[in-house]
C-alpha cells in the first residue's frame, strides 16, 4: 500500500472467504522465488550487478590505464576521491589509484622508468590510508543502520502477524495495517543476508492478512488494481529494457525493477501468474544478453591473455648476452620498441593473470634495457682507449706519408693497416673522422710510391721476359744433344740467369720455379749418361785387374767407405728435412733445393753399391 491510497471506512468492510487469497499470494511467492532455482534471487541479484558493474569499469580502466599519467596526477586524483562523500566511494576506486600508481613506472625507451619520490610515495600511502579510514566508518555506520533497520522491519511483520490474528477488530486494525506496509517499504536497507529473508516473511504476513481476515471485497478489489496497475507499469518498462543498447545498464534496471516489483503488493488470483510470467519473460531476455555480453567480454580477455603472453615470449626469445656491437643493440631496441606498441593495443586480460602478464612484461624491457645501459656504459672507456690507438696510428701514417724510403715506409704503413684491423670500434662522431685521416694519410704515400717506381716496373717486366727466354733455351737442348755440348749450353745459360735483375715480385717463384725444373732436367739426364759412363769404365778397370785379389780388396773398402760417407750425409739431411717447414714461396723453393741434394746422393749410393756388387761378383 502506498499513502496516496485513498481512504475507507472500515465499516463497510465486507467478510471474505479465508483461502483464496492466501493460495494465490502463495503463487505469485512461489514464481519470484523461481528467478534462479537454489539461488538466493537478492543474492544473485546482488553478485550479477556487483559484476556488471566491474565489468564496466573494467573496461574504463583499461582507458584509463593507457593513458600515461604523472605521479602528481595521481596524487591529485587520490585526494579527489578523500574529498568524495563516503558512501560514494567503492573499492574500485581504491584499486584504480593503485594501479595508477603503478602505471606510471612504466618503462621508457631510454630504459629508465619514472620512479616515484619519496615524498609523493608516502603522502599517496597517507591518503589511501584516510580513505579506507573514512570508507571503514561509513561501512560500519551502514552495518548498523542496517540491522537496526532490520530489527525494526522485524517488529512491523510481528505486528501485521498480530494484526492477522486478531479477527475481531478488522475495523479498528485495517488503517494500522496499511501504515505498518507504508513504514515497512519506507524503512532503509537491511543487511543483504536477511534481505530475502525478511521479504518472505513479509510477503507471508501480509498475504495471511489479506487472504484470512475478514476484509472488504470492495477495499481488496481496489487494492489488487492499484498494484496490477504499478506492476504493468513495470512490465512495460522491463520490455524496453529487452531493446535497451547499453546492456549492463539494462541490467541495473532490471534490478531495480525486481525490486520494486518485490515491494508492491499482491493482485488479483486470475491475472497473477500470467503478469509475473511476462516478467519474467522479459527478465530473462536482458539476463541472457548480459551472459552473452560477459562471455563475449571473457573472450576478449582470453584472446589479450594469449597475445599478451606471446609478446613476452618474444621479449624473452632476445638473446642479451648474444648482443655485442651497437647495431645489435640498436636492432634489438627497435624490436622491443616495436612489441612495446603492440602490448598498448591489447586490453585488459583476465583478472588473475593480468598482473602476472604486466609484471613479467615490465620486468623484460627492465631487464633489457638495464643491460643495454650496462653494454654502453662499459664499452665508453674502451671506445676512448680505441679511439686514441687509432689516432696515434693515424699520426705515424701522416709521418710517413713523405717519405722516400719506399721499402721502409710500406713496410711500416702495412703493419700499421695490419694493427688498425685489430683496434676495437670507436664513437659514431669519431670514427669516420680518424679513419679518413688514416687513409689519407695511406693513399698518399702510396700514391708518391707508384708515381715513383713506375719505371723500376718496366724494368722488373723486361728482366721477367728474358728469364722466360733463357728457360725456353733450356727447354731446347735435348737428350741427342752431345754431352760437352749440352754442359757447356747449360753453363751459359745459367750464367746469363744471374747476370738478369729482379722481376716482378708476384712472379718471382713462379719463373724461378719453371727455371729450376729445367736445370734439374738437363742435370738428371746428363748425369744419369755420366754415370753410365763411369760405370763403364769402372769394369773396364776391374778387368785389368785381373785375379789380384788384394787390389780387388783394397778397392771394395775405398768404395765402401765412400757409401758410408754417403749414406751419413743423406741422413744429415733427411733430419734436417724432418725439422723444417716454410709456409713462404722462397721458403718452400729452399726446401725443394735440399730434396734436389738428397735425391743426388740416392743416386750416388745406388752406383756405389752397384760397383760393390760387380767387385763381389768376380
Amino acid at each position: 500500500m502506498h499513502e496516496n491510497t485513498p481512504a475507507v471506512n472500515p465499516a463497510e468492510v465486507p467478510a471474505t472467504t479465508p483461502a483464496a487469497a492466501p493460495a494465490a499470494a502463495a503463487e505469485e511467492t512461489a514464481a519470484i522465488e523461481t528467478v534462479a532455482p537454489g539461488i538466493d534471487p537478492e543474492e544473485a541479484a546482488e553478485d550479477e550487478m556487483t559484476a556488471a558493474i566491474e565489468g564496466e569499469e573494467a573496461a574504463d580502466e583499461a582507458d584509463a590505464l593507457r593513458r600515461e599519467l604523472t605521479a602528481a596526477e595521481v596524487l591529485e586524483a587520490a585526494r579527489a576521491v578523500l574529498a568524495k562523500d563516503a558512501a560514494d566511494i567503492s573499492a574500485d576506486d581504491v584499486r584504480r589509484l593503485r594501479q595508477h600508481f603503478g602505471a606510471f613506472h612504466t618503462v621508457s625507451e631510454t630504459g629508465e622508468g619514472v620512479e616515484a619520490q619519496g615524498p609523493m610515495e608516502e603522502e599517496f600511502k597517507s591518503l589511501l590510508s584516510q580513505i579506507r579510514e573514512k570508507k571503514a566508518m561509513h561501512t560500519a555506520r551502514i552495518e548498523a543502520e542496517q540491522l537496526a533497520a532490520l530489527e525494526k522491519k522485524r517488529a512491523i511483520v510481528a505486528e501485521i502477524e498480530a494484526l492477522a490474528a486478531d479477527t475481531d477488530n478488522v475495523n479498528r486494525t485495517f488503517p494500522r495495517y496499511r501504515e505498518l506496509q507504508d513504514e515497512f517499504n519506507a524503512t532503509g536497507d537491511v543487511p543483504p543476508t536477511e534481505d530475502t529473508a525478511i521479504w518472505k516473511a513479509f510477503q507471508e504476513a501480509r498475504e495471511h492478512y489479506s487472504d484470512n481476515l475478514k476484509i472488504n471485497k470492495e477495499l481488496r478489489d481496489y487494492d489488487f488494481k492499484k498494484n496490477l496497475d504499478s506492476k504493468q507499469l513495470l512490465l512495460a518498462e522491463a520490455e524496453s529494457l529487452v531493446a535497451e543498447e547499453d546492456v549492463i545498464l539494462a541490467y541495473r534496471r532490471l534490478q531495480e525493477l525486481h525490486n520494486k516489483w518485490r515491494q508492491i503488493g499482491p493482485v488479483a488470483k486470475e491475472v497473477r501468474e500470467e503478469i509475473w510470467d511476462k516478467f519474467k519473460t522479459f527478465s530473462a531476455e536482458v539476463n541472457k544478453r548480459y551472459q552473452a555480453y560477459f562471455e563475449a567480454r571473457k573472450a576478449r580477455e582470453a584472446e589479450n591473455e594469449a597475445g599478451k603472453a606471446a609478446l613476452c615470449e618474444r621479449l624473452e626469445a632476445i638473446d642479451i648476452a648474444a648482443i655485442k656491437t651497437f647495431g645489435g643493440w640498436d636492432k634489438a631496441t627497435a624490436e622491443v620498441l616495436a612489441i612495446q606498441q603492440e602490448w598498448r593495443k591489447y586490453g585488459f586480460a583476465s583478472k588473475k593473470a593480468n598482473k602476472a602478464l604486466f609484471n613479467r612484461f615490465r620486468g623484460l624491457c627492465d631487464a633489457f634495457f638495464a643491460a643495454k645501459a650496462e653494454y654502453f656504459r662499459s664499452t665508453r672507456d674502451e671506445q676512448a682507449r680505441n679511439l686514441a690507438r687509432k689516432t696515434a696510428l693515424a699520426e705515424r701514417a701522416e709521418a710517413l706519408r713523405e717519405s722516400t724510403d719506399w721499402k721502409a715506409a710500406t713496410d711500416e704503413l702495412v703493419a700499421l693497416q695490419k694493427e688498425w684491423k685489430t683496434i676495437g670500434a670507436v664513437a659514431k662522431k669519431h670514427s669516420d673522422a680518424v679513419w679518413q685521416r688514416f687513409l689519407a694519410a695511406c693513399d698518399h704515400f702510396f700514391e708518391r710510391k707508384k708515381q715513383a717506381t713506375s719505371g723500376t716496373r718496366r724494368a722488373e717486366q723486361d728482366n721477367l721476359k728474358a728469364k722466360r727466354e733463357v728457360i725456353a733455351e733450356l727447354d731446347k737442348i735435348s737428350a741427342d744433344t752431345p754431352r760437352d755440348e749440352a754442359l757447356a749450353r747449360l753453363r751459359e745459360l745459367q750464367t746469363r740467369w744471374q747476370e738478369i735483375g729482379h722481376v716482378p715480385f708476384r712472379d718471382k717463384d713462379k719463373v724461378y720455379d719453371a727455371y729450376r725444373t729445367a736445370v734439374d732436367r738437363l742435370r738428371d739426364g746428363l748425369n744419369l749418361r755420366e754415370r753410365g759412363a763411369r760405370m763403364e769404365r769402372f769394369s773396364d778397370n776391374l778387368s785389368g785387374l785381373g785375379d789380384d785379389r788384394q787390389k780387388l780388396s783394397r778397392e771394395r773398402e775405398r768404395l765402401a767407405r765412400a757409401l758410408e760417407g754417403r749414406r751419413s750425409e743423406l741422413r744429415t739431411y733427411e733430419n734436417n728435412l724432418g725439422f723444417l717447414s716454410f709456409k713462404s714461396k722462397s721458403g718452400d723453393s729452399m726446401l725443394k733445393e735440399f730434396e734436389r741434394k738428397a735425391e743426388r746422393l740416392r743416386a750416388d749410393i745406388a752406383e756405389l753399391e752397384e760397383k760393390i756388387r760387380l767387385i763381389d761378383a768376380r
